[in-house]
């Protein structure tokens, strides 16, 4: 007799890297934790930036530049276009840890394993909480 299958809760599965699965399961195959996608190389930190396309984020590194002339460091910036999976619902402005994967797209190399939480900076054209203008600064006294 064979066993019988009951539907239960999909579990996610461990995609050997030291991030924290996500609660809610979501249908994406190509989800790292609840889909068959490998996740292999770099393991990357950012910022997202947006998120307007369909289960695609854009994330972006700042990164220090030493120029050696001054004696200063410039900055630069770097972007990629990752994979979102629905079960981790990253808004704009978040921090975010990014896996290397196999190509997905012709630009999508990379898939969003961990959110992080709020970044310490706003970015541009993101709204407030409250969902209205941003308020203005308060005057200072002198």
């Amino acid at each position: 007799m064979t066993p019988t299958r009951t539907t239960r809760a999909r579990r996610a599965r461990d995609i050997g890297l030291d991030v924290r699965a996500p609660k809610t399961v979501c249908d994406d195959r190509h989800c790292p934790f609840h889909g068959r996608l490998p996740v292999r190389g770099q393991l990357l930190e950012g910022t997202v930036v947006s998120t307007s396309m369909q289960r695609t984020a854009v994330v972006e590194r700042i990164l220090l530049h030493p120029v050696a002339k001054f004696e200063r460091y410039e900055k630069r910036r770097r972007r990629y276009l990752a994979h979102a999976p629905p079960c981790l619902a990253v808004p704009a402005g978040h921090r975010v840890r990014i896996a290397e994967t196999r190509p997905l797209s012709k630009l999508v190399r990379f898939c969003i394993v961990e959110d992080l939480g709020e970044a310490a900076h706003r970015v541009r054209g993101e709204e407030t909480p409250s969902g209205g203008a941003p308020e203005p600064p308060a005057p200072e006294d002198a």
